[in-house]
């Protein structure tokens, strides 16, 4: 009792680090192609000054995309589970972005982009996965920090890819000159190694990733057998391995528990439990955090993709006659994709190290909501400096000065996703709701991730045809600002554990009142009761060593027959019963709670358990 105790504080590393292995690929995707879009769609030939325009419309039709599925693939994950679903949204990913970089005109781009949006529906299902392993509130900032960890370090290698691997036939002529197919396709290649990375995280979580969802635990799963197949000459483990869950509390078939060997029960089934409706899933605390999330997604993601449109954009010098400090000019930074996907690189190196060595320590000391405000009121001003670095002499100037503007905006972000998302999950109902709760989310927050890239797109384009290239950033600083507004209105819940104990504690009441009425039947009737139950292979719950004992049971012993040592009670001790055995097998005063005549999953094949 006490090592489960242990380890219900602890957090769930392997399964956490699977989850990060499957998660892995769709950052790497989604970011690669930040550095090549430009290029892209000047190579359908889209006239310069146009580029913005169509490239945040093309992010827009991602972001809206995915908001058509959102609900839907969390409410299918509460259906089916959350493995089988992160399974399909990665091989769904993996083929919608292999297509798009076969893409050789704008329609089909556009099509194929949006295919990867619809398919894109990990993001509140992982979400709700973690939330399932990690309950414990205390232990909520490091788990939750583990994704967008993984997140960073994909973002170190997705720009790499992308603006490294383009081009492939006219960058290194060497080796793919003479590939007809390179030639072609030109921005084929990062897609196509990043598809061995999707392949990794299907294949790790197919094998070794657990089910999370309580309904679905108990189902068989060929993926963990065949990965315990695979590892045990490695691990040197000679049982048998199994097709589900070795928690020794789950029952081995669902839907039998040990109702069937508790004397005096019989097969009593519980009544269904109503499915959660929408008025639990829109709480008012769910309410405003989906508002922020949607915000911070608007103009967090706005950013990124605007920056790369900037920094490709020609250099205007100040001596231009159309320039007229200190707001009218229109210039950026005329750098390529290459060195572009190299600044992203240096990015994600340093969101990497914020996100493992300093979210984890700040949010515990001083709070996820202390740490969201702190960042949303950094957000403007980082974007009202933004386009003031293009006034810099020097390419240098430029890009140093524009690298520290991303680090802060990288650290904000950094700390903004995850408090959000934590003050999202602590704010729902249930557990039962989690899963819909995180697919709106992504829905909601898919509208912002739209309309913020088409936003800052249009306003680019109209501003540097006026002259005007602060018009887009100030922009983004406006909608940050009025996405910080309903921040001070949130309100950092207790989260799952509390609530949790408090359902245990209904249930406990349930069960008073059903042991009261138990105790309230004849004599003859519990001796009936008690008779049809031994009918039926179950032990009286009496101690094995004095038969003189099972007479009627006192209510307190009936309490104790009939439900099992609740998990948190140290000072209890389970060892194996066999039918038959007494003294000196069997600890005096210890109480046979179930005959365990069928195989349960502890596998102890021994016929009985027992509890002193």
């Amino acid at each position: 009792m006490a090592r489960q105790e242990k380890q219900a504080r602890q957090l769930p590393k392997q399964q956490l680090l699977i989850l990060a292995i499957c998660r892995f690929a769709e950052p790497v995707a989604m970011t690669s192609v930040y550095p090549y879009i430009p290029e892209m769609i000047q190579s359908f030939h889209i006239p310069n000054d146009k580029v913005a325009r169509w490239a945040g419309l093309m992010s827009a039709a991602f972001s809206l995309s995915q908001c058509l599925t959102g609900i839907a693939w969390g409410r299918a994950s509460d259906r089916f589970g959350r493995k089988p679903m992160i399974l399909l949204a990665l091989t769904c990913t993996m083929v919608s972005s292999i297509l798009f970089g076969l893409s050789k005109n704008l329609q089909w781009a556009f099509i194929t982009r949006s295919m990867q949006g619809l398919s894109n529906g990990n993001v509140g299902i992982i979400r709700t996965a973690v939330a399932e392993m990690v309950p414990q509130r205390e232990l909520q900032p490091l788990a939750f920090s583990i994704m967008p960890l993984v997140w960073n370090i994909g973002s170190i290698f997705g720009p790499s890819f992308g603006g490294s691997l383009v081009r492939p036939a006219d960058r290194y002529p060497n080796v793919f000159g003479k590939i007809k197919f390179f030639r072609d396709h030109p921005f084929a290649l990062p897609n196509l190694l990043i598809s061995l990375i999707f392949l990794c995280g299907i294949s790790a979580g197919f094998l070794f990733l657990r089910e999370t969802l309580e309904e679905k635990k108990s189902r068989r799963d060929y993926g963990l057998l065949l990965g315990s197949l695979l590892t045990a000459p490695c691990t040197g483990k000679r049982q048998r391995p199994r097709a589900f869950s070795t928690d020794e509390t789950d029952p081995f078939l669902g839907g039998t528990s040990s109702e069937m060997s508790s004397p005096g029960i019989g097969f009593v089934a519980k009544p269904p439990k109503k499915n959660p409706g929408w008025a639990e899933v829109f709480s008012r605390q769910s309410n405003i955090n989906l508002a922020v999330y949607t915000f911070l997604a608007m103009h967090s993601v706005a950013f990124d993709q605007l920056l790369s449109i900037f920094m490709h954009y020609p250099v205007q010098s100040i001596r231009d006659p159309n320039v007229h400090l200190p707001l009218k000019f229109a210039g950026g930074f005329g750098i390529d994709s290459s060195r572009i996907g190299l600044l992203f690189t240096a990015y994600g190196v340093f969101g990497m190290l914020v996100q493992f060595f300093i979210f984890p320590t700040f949010a515990r000391r001083f709070g996820v909501l202390n740490c969201l405000k702190a960042c949303t009121l950094t957000f403007p001003l980082v974007y009202i400096a933004t386009p003031f670095t293009a006034l810099l002499p020097t390419d240098s100037a430029r890009q140093g000065v524009m690298m520290l503007l991303m680090l802060v905006k990288g650290f904000c972000g950094i700390f903004a996703f995850p408090c959000s998302t934590i003050l999202l999950t602590n704010s729902a109902a249930t557990l039962k709701v989690l899963g819909t709760l995180n697919g709106v989310a992504t829905s909601i927050s898919a509208v912002g991730r739209a309309a913020g890239p088409a936003l800052a797109g249009g306003t680019f384009t109209a501003g540097v045809d006026i002259g005007y290239v602060v018009i887009s950033w100030w922009t983004l600083a406006l909608v940050a600002v009025v996405g910080a507004v309903p921040v001070w209105s949130l309100v950092e819940m207790e989260g799952f554990s509390s609530g949790q104990d408090d359902e245990d504690e209904e249930e406990l009441e349930d069960e008073e009142d059903g042991d009261a009425k138990t105790s309230a039947v004849s004599p003859s009737e519990t001796h009936s009761r008690h008779s049809s139950g031994a009918a039926l292979g179950d032990d009286v719950s009496v101690d094995d060593e004095d038969p003189s004992e099972s007479g009627l049971l006192t209510r307190a012993n009936s309490r104790a027959s009939l439900r099992p040592p609740r998990r948190h009670s140290l000072d209890l001790h389970r060892v194996v019963s066999p039918i038959g055995m007494g003294s000196g097998v069997i600890p005096a005063g210890a109480r046979r709670y179930s005959s365990d005549l069928g195989a349960t999953r502890s596998g102890l094949g021994v016929g009985g358990t027992s509890y002193y």
